[in-house]
C-alpha cells in the first residue's frame, strides 16, 4: 500500500519548477488518450516543468516497453490493461497488488483518475432492436452478425478468447482498427464492436450497449505510471488528477474532441475548470499554422527517409558487390533481405523498443532493414546477368579484378542498382508513416491523430504530401535511370 500513499508534497501546493530536462508524456492512438496526455502535459508546464510530447504511440505494448526502457516518463494506463495485458495477473487486481507488479520493472502507479473505462459490446440500434438483443448472452447465437473488433481485443485475455471462454462463443469475429470500427457502422459495413465505455460516439451515434449480465469485464480505473526514478515533484504535480474525472465528465469530453475541439483545448478547459494548477509556469504555445505542421512533419519523414536510405544503399551495394560471384552466398544474403520483409513493419517496430527505446532510431534501423532487398536483390541479379561474353573480353583485356568491376560491371549495372533504390526509396516514403506510432513524427502523426479522432482533413494531412513525395521520387529517380543508362541502349528501347 506504500506504493500508492502519496509524497508529502501533495499536502501542499506544488511550487512551481523550471526544469532543464524534459519531461516525456505519452500516450495511446485513441482520442480519450490522446486527451489524458494533454491534461498530463499541461499540468506539468504549468508547474514550469519543460515537456516533450510523444503523443498517439501505438498500443499497450509500445508504450509500456517504452516507460520500462526510460524513453518515456508518464503515460495514462488501465488498471485492467496492466492486470491482463501488461502483467497476466490471475485473481483479484486490486491496487496495491498491481503495484507491487510494476515495482520491479521501477514503474509506479499514481491514484486513479476516477472514471472506470471498461470494454463493451456495442451494436447499431437497428440490428440490436431488430433480434432484440439487450446482453452479451444474447448476443451468442447470433454468429451471423458482421462483428468487428479492435485487434488487440481480438487477442487479449480479457477480450475475446476471455469473453468466450465465459459466455460460449462459438464464432469469431474479424479484427478492425478501431478508429474506423464506429465509422464502420455507421457506413453499415459492419453490424457492432467492441468499445470503451467512455467512448464518445456510444452517446454521439445512439448505439446500443450489451449489458455484462456474468460480470466478465473487469474495472478499467485510469491510472498515470510514471518511472519510479522520475522527480518526485513531477510524480506530485501528476498526481493532482486522482479522483477528478467521472465516467460522463470523460465520455464528454471525448464527444468533444470527436465534435472537432482540439484535444489540447478540451484538455485545458478540464485543467482550468478543475483548478488543477495555480502556477505560474509558462504555458504551451500549440503551433497550429497548416503549412508550418506540413513543412515540419514534411522534413521529418525526409529525414527519416534519408537516414535510413543512405546507408541501405551503401551496404546492399557494397555487399552485392563482394559476393555476386559465389552464388550460395549472393542466394542466401537476398533470402535473409526478404525474410525481413515478411516482418510487419509495426511489429518489427514494437521488437525493437528494448533495443533502440522509441523515436527516430528504431524508425531508421526498421526503414533500413527493409531498404535492404530491392537494392541487394537488383545489384546481383544485374551482377550476374552481365553478358559472359563481355568478361571474357575483360579477362583477354587483362583487367584486373578492381578494374573489371569499375569499367565493366558496375557501370553496366548501374540502372539496375538505382532502380532497386528507386524501389527502397518508396517503400522507405510509405512505411516511414508508421513511425509515428513509436513517436519518430514525419507525416504519420497527422495520419495516426486523424484515425484515432475520425477526422478526415487530418488523414489527408499526411498522405496527400506522403503520395506526392512517393510520385516525386519516381520521377526523380527515373530521370537518373536515363541518365545513367548507355546512349545506344536508350536509342534501342526508344526504337522499340
Amino acid at each position: 500500500m506504500k506504493r500508492l500513499i502519496l509524497p508529502v508534497l501533495l499536502t501542499v501546493s506544488v511550487p512551481a519548477f523550471t526544469a532543464t530536462q524534459p519531461i516525456v508524456v505519452a500516450s495511446k492512438n485513441f482520442t480519450e488518450s490522446y486527451i489524458l496526455g494533454e491534461v498530463v502535459a499541461q499540468l506539468l508546464e504549468r508547474e514550469g516543468f519543460s515537456v516533450d510530447r510523444k503523443l498517439g504511440l501505438g498500443g499497450t505494448k509500445i508504450c509500456y516497453d517504452a516507460l520500462v526502457v526510460g524513453d518515456v516518463d508518464v503515460y495514462v494506463e488501465y488498471t485492467g490493461t496492466i492486470a491482463e495485458a501488461i502483467k497476466n495477473l490471475d485473481g483479484e487486481p486490486t491496487l496495491p497488488r498491481l503495484a507491487d507488479a510494476l515495482a520491479p520493472d521501477g514503474i509506479e502507479m499514481l491514484p486513479p483518475l476516477g472514471f472506470n473505462n471498461t470494454y463493451a459490446i456495442a451494436l447499431a440500434p437497428a440490428v440490436a432492436a431488430s433480434r432484440n438483443l439487450r446482453t452479451i448472452s444474447d448476443l451468442v447465437p447470433h454468429g451471423d452478425l458482421r462483428v468487428a473488433v479492435s485487434h488487440e481485443f481480438l487477442e487479449r485475455n480479457d477480450g475475446w478468447p476471455g469473453l468466450t471462454a465465459v459466455y460460449g462463443f462459438d464464432w469469431t469475429p474479424t479484427g478492425i482498427e478501431h478508429a474506423l470500427a464506429y465509422q464502420a457502422i455507421a457506413d453499415g459495413a459492419i453490424d457492432g464492436t467492441d468499445a470503451y465505455s467512455t467512448d464518445g460516439e456510444l452517446s454521439r451515434d445512439g448505439l446500443v450497449v450489451l449489458a455484462d449480465d456474468r460480470g466478465f469485464f473487469p474495472t478499467y480505473l485510469a491510472v498515470p505510471l510514471v518511472r519510479a526514478a522520475l522527480d518526485p515533484r513531477a510524480k506530485a504535480v501528476v498526481a493532482l488528477t486522482g479522483g477528478t474525472l467521472a465516467d460522463a465528465e470523460m465520455r464528454d469530453m471525448n464527444a468533444a474532441a470527436l465534435g472537432g475541439a482540439d484535444t489540447a483545448a478540451v484538455a485545458a478547459d478540464y485543467v482550468a475548470r478543475k483548478g488543477l494548477a495555480d502556477g505560474a509556469g509558462p504555458r504551451r504555445v500549440e503551433a497550429n499554422g497548416f503549412w508550418t505542421r506540413l513543412a515540419g512533419n514534411t522534413a521529418r519523414h525526409l529525414q527519416l527517409v534519408a537516414y535510413a536510405l543512405v546507408p541501405a544503399t551503401l551496404v546492399a551495394v557494397l555487399l552485392g558487390v563482394a559476393i555476386f560471384k559465389v552464388a550460395w552466398l549472393a542466394r542466401a544474403a537476398v533470402y535473409l533481405a526478404g525474410l525481413l520483409q515478411t516482418i510487419p513493419s509495426i511489429a518489427l517496430l514494437a521488437l525493437l523498443i528494448p533495443l533502440t527505446g522509441i523515436g527516430v532510431l528504431p524508425a531508421v534501423v526498421a526503414l533500413f532493414l527493409y531498404a535492404l532487398l530491392p537494392i541487394l536483390r537488383n545489384t546481383v541479379t544485374a551482377l550476374t546477368g552481365i553478358d559472359p561474353t563481355l568478361r571474357r573480353v575483360a579477362l583477354a583485356m587483362g583487367l584486373k579484378t578492381a578494374q573489371e568491376l569499375r569499367y565493366v560491371f558496375v557501370p553496366l549495372a548501374m540502372p539496375s542498382i538505382v532502380a532497386g533504390v528507386r524501389t527502397a526509396a518508396v517503400i522507405c516514403i510509405g512505411t516511414a508513416t508508421l513511425a509515428a506510432f513509436i513517436g519518430a513524427g514525419g507525416l504519420g502523426d497527422p495520419i495516426v491523430k486523424g484515425l484515432s479522432l475520425n477526422d478526415t482533413a487530418l488523414i489527408l494531412e499526411g498522405a496527400v504530401p506522403a503520395a506526392l513525395l512517393a510520385i516525386l521520387t519516381e520521377l526523380t529517380f527515373e530521370a537518373i535511370e536515363r541518365l545513367l543508362t548507355p546512349g545506344h541502349l536508350r536509342a534501342a528501347a526508344t526504337t522499340s
